[in-house]
């Protein structure tokens, strides 16, 4: 069964597509790197699989409602000096799920202890989060996506302005993650090496269009060994 659909899918602004032909399938379990160039309408997709952005042309079709979708955007300065207490950032992510109750849960208090002690970020729980280091702030925004109890977590460049080994300690937290085998992921990245590694498939976006394969065809595919190639030669 799939989690999200997209059938002939086209996306743009006033009605001008920046991408047409969009066909992938995400079920249980899948972990998509999406690549392309600068540009090529990443964000444009990722905007649409939120419900932000409505399709031109064709549908994109849901086997999850949408508080089961956790987010993590990319990385900016803004907000860093939010004076917001790290545990106050995870719970934030069940306001989807609270529904018209005004105040939180001991459920959803629990299910975010849960993921801090998940995602290795527990004993931050009563510092401010502008104080984290980015490596710590996008393991916390990660515990937060994942109090959706989504079964689909879409990640726009989680990785970027990273040190090296802040990155290694994210891929090693999102591993431990997919390993229930239930959890599915989409990832924007341009850390396309490693992305590429690990995932289960690739979605393409290059030149208005969307070539979504498994790793191996990818790979085998004009379209892989011209990028992937082409980085391996910068």
């Amino acid at each position: 069964m799939y989690l999200v659909s997209c059938v002939g899918v086209a996306l743009g602004y006033n009605g001008v597509p920046v991408l047409r032909g969009v066909d992938f399938s995400v079920g249980a379990g899948d972990y998509v790197c999406v690549t392309g160039e600068n540009g090529s309408g990443k964000s444009t997709l990722i905007l649409g699989i939120l419900r932000l952005l409505r399709p031109i042309e064709g549908r994109i079709e849901y086997g999850i409602a949408p508080e089961s979708v956790g987010y993590l955007p990319q990385r900016s300065a803004g907000g860093v000096n939010f004076p917001a207490g790290v545990f106050e950032v995870v719970l934030s992510g069940r306001l989807a799920s609270r529904g018209l109750r005004p105040f939180y849960s001991r459920r959803d208090r629990a299910l975010a202890a849960d993921n801090m002690r998940r995602l290795g970020v527990y004993e931050l729980r009563d510092r401010n989060f502008g104080e984290l280091s980015g490596g710590q702030r996008q393991r916390v925004l990660l515990a937060r996506a994942l109090c959706s109890e989504g079964r689909l977590l879409i990640l726009d460049e989680p990785v970027a302005g990273l040190d090296p080994m802040a990155t290694i300690e994210f891929y090693d937290a999102l591993s431990e993650i997919r390993s229930t085998g239930d959890i599915a992921v989409i990832m924007v990245s341009h850390d396309v090496r490693r992305a590429v590694s690990e995932a289960s498939h690739v979605l393409h976006v290059q030149g208005g269009r969307a070539f979504f394969a498994d790793r191996e065809d990818y790979l085998a595919s004009d379209t892989g060994k011209k990028f992937i190639g082409g980085l391996e030669n910068d």
